[in-house]
């Protein structure tokens, strides 16, 4: 089993990237996880909402093109199920008994996922109903697989 964080956008904050890069060491120990990131698109200061769904299809199409058939896909969004560790532990087992060689976890831009992203999923996860920055939701989810593959 492989473990692939597809997440769109650059972590700026060197904190981040430095809690990213230490839980990704960790995780490696123990599985594969391999971090894809893809180029935001950029967003105007006027936009309407046929901008915004241009926006959020562009980058849907990066993503759907990092998936393979055989990855088991948990989008996370703010209206998917609550997850916790032994959820996420769950899923993961879940995917191997489907027998996909991957489980990729996808966090969308600053606009969220497209459609077809969230289409293409096999399940929504989400970890509150708040909304949290797209980089400081990659830190977040990086700990918990983390905890939950490494018992950290």
């Amino acid at each position: 089993m492989q473990i692939k964080l597809i997440v769109v956008g650059n972590v700026k904050e060197t904190f981040y990237q430095n809690k990213i890069e230490e839980f990704q060491k960790q995780i490696n120990k123990k599985i594969s996880i391999q971090l894809i990131c893809l180029k935001d698109e950029s967003i105007p200061k006027q936009t309407s909402e046929t901008v915004i769904r241009k926006i959020k299809e562009t980058e849907g199409e990066k993503i759907l093109s990092q998936i393979q058939n055989t990855d088991y896909v948990a989008a996370l969004c703010i209206d998917g199920k609550k997850m916790d560790n032994s959820k996420i532990k769950k899923s993961i087992a879940t995917a191997e008994q489907r027998g996909k060689s991957s489980i990729a976890f996808v966090i969308g831009g600053s606009l969220g996922l497209s459609d077809a992203v969230v289409k293409r999923a096999d399940e929504k996860i989400s970890f509150s109903n708040m909304t949290f920055p797209h980089q400081l939701m990659r830190v977040m989810l990086m700990e918990v697989l983390a905890d939950t593959i490494c018992g950290k």
